[in-house]
């Protein structure tokens, strides 16, 4: 891995440089994290976002000279995904979060990072989606009163807006399309209710298309890109935050959550274009670049001003991102073999 002047990577050629640079602590995450009290549990810690920030929040912890637990909960269909954690000194405990008896059994926590929840096969088990996504939620709140709880939710609670607005802001209405989307609600509103009722301290979490190097938003375009495949641009613009920075504003949201909860849209500061980022793929991977459709007047955005605010800016730019991307594809990196679906305008997923 070569540096740019930036202080940033010019390319990521392996897995491990990779995660070791999305888990770098920032001064100001240590800062937070020494203030905060209590340990971190993180629930759903083995999706795609879940083992890096686990991992971040244990670094940062050590950096602030905090003794604390990070612990990571998952019902671990991956058994590569627990021994990387806990190589990484998270402590991991297996759990159903929909059976009540281990649900009891997790240890306490004052700190909670809600991350579960279902997307993608939602369409044809609508049943199982409100389950995970509306019912689950109560589960965890009604065990945990007492616990900060940052709550991952979805710019997909908002409707598809003008391009040219700028994107929702979290005083905007909510007006979720698809069953997917309303059952993020459904989770939002859940969390809400055992705030407003028993003074649960929450920050909720609307992200809009968090990426690193395997999967994403990006990645999706790149990869078709290199395949030759025609880019899709109906669905003409979208918001990217690169995974290391999400993950950095999650665990400082903690010091936000407050009852009723906090709101904080999660992306980055641009309205990124399709189009243009496919020409930019086809630029650095040195291939040409098939546009199909045309861009709609709408898309589905958010407008992160808020979080900026309280946070400041991310700390990798979408160029950057775009050329770490490419290098990767052109170097055969790995893929989690997870599209974003990031095209989708019906709200099934």
């Amino acid at each position: 891995m070569s540096s740019s002047t930036a202080g940033l990577p010019a390319y990521i050629d392996d897995e491990a440089t990779l995660d070791d640079l999305l888990t770098q602590p920032s001064a100001a995450l240590v800062a937070d994290l020494a203030r905060l009290e209590g340990d971190i549990m993180i629930l759903g810690v083995g999706g795609k976002m879940g083992p890096t920030l686990a991992r971040l929040a244990r670094h940062a912890s050590d950096e602030a000279g905090v003794s604390r637990r990070v612990i990571g909960v998952s019902r671990f269909s991956s058994l590569a995904t627990r021994e990387q954690l806990e190589s990484w000194g998270v402590e991991t405990v297996s759990c159903d979060l929909m059976n009540r008896d281990q649900l009891a059994d997790l240890p306490e926590a004052a700190n909670i990072v809600f991350m579960a929840g279902r997307k993608f096969g939602s369409t044809g088990a609508e049943a199982t989606t409100w389950a995970m996504n509306a019912y689950m939620p109560g589960l965890v709140a009604e065990r945990f009163p007492r616990s900060r709880t940052v709550v991952f939710s979805s710019g997909n609670v908002y409707p598809l807006v003008p391009v040219i607005s700028g994107g929702c802001v979290e005083t905007d209405r909510v007006a979720p399309v698809g069953e997917y989307a309303q059952s993020v609600l459904a989770r939002e509103r859940v969390f809400e209710y055992y705030s407003r009722e028993h003074d649960l301290p929450v920050t909720l979490i609307r992200l809009n298309y968090a990426i690193d190097l395997r999967y994403g938003v990006l990645f999706d375009i790149g990869a078709k890109v290199l395949a030759g495949e025609p880019v899709d641009v109906t669905m003409g613009h979208a918001n990217v935050i690169w995974q290391g920075d999400a993950n950095s504003y999650v665990l400082r949201a903690l010091t936000l959550s407050d009852a009723p909860p906090a709101i904080l849209n999660l992306t980055g500061p641009e309205i990124v274009s399709v189009r243009r980022v496919a020409e930019r793929f086809g630029e650095y991977l040195g291939k040409p670049v098939t546009i199909e459709g045309q861009e709609a007047p709408t898309a589905l955005l958010n407008n992160a001003g808020k979080c900026f605010d309280h946070f400041g800016y991310p700390t990798v730019a979408l160029d950057t991102m775009v050329r770490w991307i490419a290098h990767w594809l052109d170097r055969g990196g790995t893929s989690l073999g997870k599209p974003t679906h990031f095209e989708t305008r019906d709200g099934r997923f």
